[in-house]
This record gives structure tokens, C-alpha cells and sequence, in this order.
């Protein structure tokens, strides 16, 4: 009988991808936001704090289907994924080491009734040496039961999570500080020039090296031989928020890359106050042509001595 390796997925309903939702962050099942007079009125956490402060508030979790639902509440570091910098935070099970480990929920099991919402109070302390500046976190409403998905030969169970955003500031000297970083350069160009366009994966590493989310916005442009602009474009693929001290790996494609050039990539990236820049260097030769010129080169030298060589016989 073959044994089936279970793995453990965790899905957190959150907006991944560009700047924070103007709603509460909610999966069709159940919503988690801070609690509020009006429903809405604060879909995420925006909290000033000392250090040594300890600052009190409430969530609210709402439970949209027809059957009661328990969770976990706890709170999370949030983080850039490596994939596309989208905002994420640790599981349960990871370390947490910033605002994650600051918050706690006066009870971290809570029961929601159907088709309704339960508020319950937390504390979030900032120890006395945290370091100054943004602090992104988030508090989350984990349902811990674990659904199967998949077949084959690798049964895999998913776990399901929301949560609502925390972006903690702790006072002190704010340190805006941004990198482009490991810039490389890999150019796809056709044997025979003229068959088809070239193409370059352009890959950098963005850095926010601060203390403060950053909302970058990067300009990849190319120069040819004598200083001819090959290229200048905004990038759309760029994270809205870049967290402090997180770093991703972002790729670009340039269609239509030169075939036959010299000359320097460049990635400029800016934020508020902030204006770094880096490039790379690259030669575009069509190899085959040049190794047909070479060889035909080197056949009509060959052959240039040759004939030197019998001229020379015949006196």
C-alpha cells in the first residue's frame, strides 16, 4: 500500500497584489477588519506608537455562512513574497519577531455564530528598544481545519485565513533607503539577424534598506554605441508597497533587444526622497554571421598565403 504525503497550504485572503484594499479583507466565507461604528469605515489598522507603548483596540470577525465557524486569532509579521512582492504574512507556525509578536488577542479561540460577527479586544506592545519606523503587520482569523485538494500520488490539505493589515509606526527618526541590486543581463537573439526579434530578460533585486514602507516606482532604459537611447519604459510590474528592510527579485523582458550593438542597461528606481539607480553592460553580436565572417576571413587569408608561398617557388 503507498503512503500519501500530506502538506499543509496556507491561504490567506488577502489583497496581494498593489496597494491596500479600501474594503475589509474578506474570502466570501468570512471577514476580518477593525472594529468600527460604521462597517467599512476602517478596513485596516493605522497605529502610531511610542516605544514601551502598549495601545488597545478591537477586531471584528464576521462569519457569512449559514454554519458557526471557529478561528484562531493571532498576530502576524508581514513580509514581501519573493515571487512578485506582494504583501503576505508568517503562518502560525513561523517566528514572529515585529508586530506579530506585539499583538495579543485577549482570546485566541473565538466561536462566530451564523451570519454573524464577533468583536474581540487586543493589546499590541511595542517593547521599549523596537526600532523606529514602519512595523507592517497583520491580525489574523485562521480557520484551522484542514481541507483535502489534490489526487495522485500527493494528497495535499489547505488551510484557509484572513487578515486584516496592520501598519504600525513607532516614532522616531525615519530612514528612507532604497537599492537596485545584482542587475543581469540575458539576451535571446535569432542565428540568422533580420529572422526574428531579440529579447533580454533584464533581472534586478530591489531593496528597501530603511526603516519606512516604500512605494517605488522603477524606469529600466538602454543606451546603444554613441549614446543612442535604445529603450526607456516606466516598469508595471513593481510592488505598491515595498516593506522596511525586504528585498525581491524582479525580472522585466525587453522585446526587441538589439541584434547588433554595444552598449549599457539601466534601472532607476524612485520613491519619496529616495533615487537610486544601476546598470549592466552588454554586447549584442549575431555570433553565426560573425563566425561566417570569421571563418571566410580565415579562408581568404589561408588562401592569400598559399599564393604568396607558390609566387615565391616560381622565381
Amino acid at each position: 500500500m503507498r503512503r500519501k504525503l500530506y502538506v499543509l497550504l496556507l491561504s490567506a485572503a488577502l489583497p496581494l497584489l498593489g496597494a491596500p484594499a479600501a474594503h475589509a479583507a474578506e474570502n466570501g466565507e468570512w471577514a476580518v477588519y477593525p472594529a468600527a461604528a460604521r462597517l467599512g469605515e476602517r478596513p485596516y489598522y493605522v497605529l502610531t506608537a511610542d516605544p514601551g507603548a502598549t495601545l488597545r483596540d478591537k477586531v471584528t470577525v464576521a462569519n457569512k455562512t449559514a454554519a458557526p465557524l471557529t478561528f484562531r486569532l493571532y498576530g502576524a509579521d508581514a513580509y514581501n513574497t519573493e515571487r512578485d512582492g506582494g504583501f503576505a504574512v508568517r503562518t502560525l507556525k513561523e517566528e514572529q519577531t515585529g508586530a506579530g509578536a506585539w499583538i495579543e488577542p485577549e482570546r485566541t479561540t473565538v466561536t462566530v455564530p451564523p451570519r454573524s460577527a464577533v468583536t474581540v479586544p487586543f493589546t499590541l506592545t511595542v517593547p521599549a528598544d523596537a526600532d523606529p519606523g514602519d512595523h507592517p503587520g497583520a491580525l489574523v482569523a485562521l480557520d484551522e481545519r484542514i481541507t483535502p485538494a489534490g489526487g495522485g500520488s500527493v494528497a495535499m490539505g489547505v488551510q484557509k485565513a484572513v487578515a486584516a493589515r496592520v501598519y504600525l509606526k513607532v516614532s522616531g527618526p525615519a530612514v528612507p533607503a532604497l537599492a537596485v541590486e545584482d542587475v543581469t543581463l540575458e539576451q535571446d537573439r535569432p542565428l540568422v539577424p533580420g529572422t526574428r526579434d531579440g529579447t533580454a530578460l533584464v533581472t534586478y533585486t530591489l531593496h528597501n534598506r530603511g526603516n519606512v514602507t516604500l512605494n517605488p516606482k522603477v524606469v529600466l532604459s538602454a543606451e546603444g554605441l554613441f549614446g543612442r537611447t535604445l529603450l526607456e519604459r516606466d516598469l508595471d510590474r513593481v510592488p505598491a508597497e515595498l516593506l522596511p528592510r525586504q528585498k525581491i527579485r524582479l525580472t522585466e523582458r525587453w522585446t526587441g533587444s538589439p541584434q547588433l550593438d554595444w552598449g549599457e542597461v539601466t534601472l532607476t528606481a524612485t520613491a519619496k526622497d529616495v533615487r537610486e539607480s544601476a546598470a549592466v553592460s552588454f554586447l549584442a553580436v549575431p555570433w553565426l554571421a560573425a563566425a561566417v565572417l570569421a571563418l571566410g576571413a580565415a579562408g581568404g587569408l589561408t588562401g592569400w598565403r598559399i599564393r604568396r608561398r607558390r609566387a615565391r617557388r616560381g622565381h
